[in-house]
């Protein structure tokens, strides 16, 4: 009996034109502020239909890859633009919405981002930055906060960090993963009883944290926020099941 051999998955045609970009990008034949190949250009060069090409640099645009406008002037056209750490924000809170991401993958790598983030920030914040860590300490001890503003000025603050250290590609996916989890923090503060004891553990552990940064103290700067962050994790974690 013969076997029939299985056949090659059929590749999508937009899949045909994120190849091109992506291969592209990788050579260094596409760079920033360079535009794409009109529509008509680029669906005849591959042999895929315009649509297909609409529908590639929709994709492309949600990652933040490009910047679609409408025009042939020199703000016209697609082009390649630096993105933010928004869209990989965007894909990360949905894959952990959707537990792709097991809730403890999760904070596991946070815990290595922002250990590198603060021994970054340790070696090469400038007093500026350390200036505006502390200003965003000061805004978390208002009375009579509410946890909402507590949880966008907690965002803040790591983010802060992660930008100290300048380091963009730390910078960003750091970012990308504090901003994700930032809801499923908000809804968590909000089930907890004692609220004022935990806002004030998560303040002194933030200054402990500054302190180290501060004090050029890589090490002890990782050991604090990789404490922090599990202590506020275990104080948490309980108003959600894990994946």
């Amino acid at each position: 009996m013969t076997v029939p051999a299985q056949e090659e998955p059929r590749v999508r045609a937009y899949d045909l034109v994120l190849a091109e970009v992506e291969q592209g990008i990788a050579t260094g034949r596409l760079r920033v502020g360079d535009r794409l190949p009109s529509e008509r250009d680029l669906a005849q060069q591959l042999g895929v239909s315009r649509a297909s090409v609409r529908e590639a640099v929709r994709v492309l645009e949600a990652m933040g890859v490009v910047r679609s406008s409408v025009g042939h002037g020199p703000d016209g056209g697609t082009v390649l633009t630096t993105g933010s750490s928004t869209a990989l924000t965007r894909l990360l809170r949905l894959h952990i919405g959707l537990a792709n991401f097991p809730m403890p993958d999760v904070i596991e790598t946070r815990v290595m981002l922002e250990r590198w983030s603060c021994r970054l920030a340790a070696q090469f914040a400038t007093p500026a930055e350390i200036d505006r860590l502390r200003e965003t300490l000061a805004a978390m001890e208002r009375p009579a906060i509410s946890r909402g503003e507590f949880n966008d000025l907690d965002t803040r603050f790591h983010v802060q960090i992660a930008e100290a250290g300048h380091n963009r590609m730390v910078a960003d996916m750091t970012t990308a993963i504090r901003d994700a989890m930032s809801w499923w923090i908000r809804f968590s503060f909000d089930e907890v009883a004692e609220w004022d004891g935990l806002a004030e553990e998560l303040r002194a552990s933030h200054a402990g944290v500054v302190e180290a940064i501060a004090a050029r103290r890589p090490l002890r700067a990782a050991d604090r926020i990789e404490a922090h962050i599990r202590a506020a994790y275990g104080a948490l974690l309980w108003t959600r099941e894990v994946g």
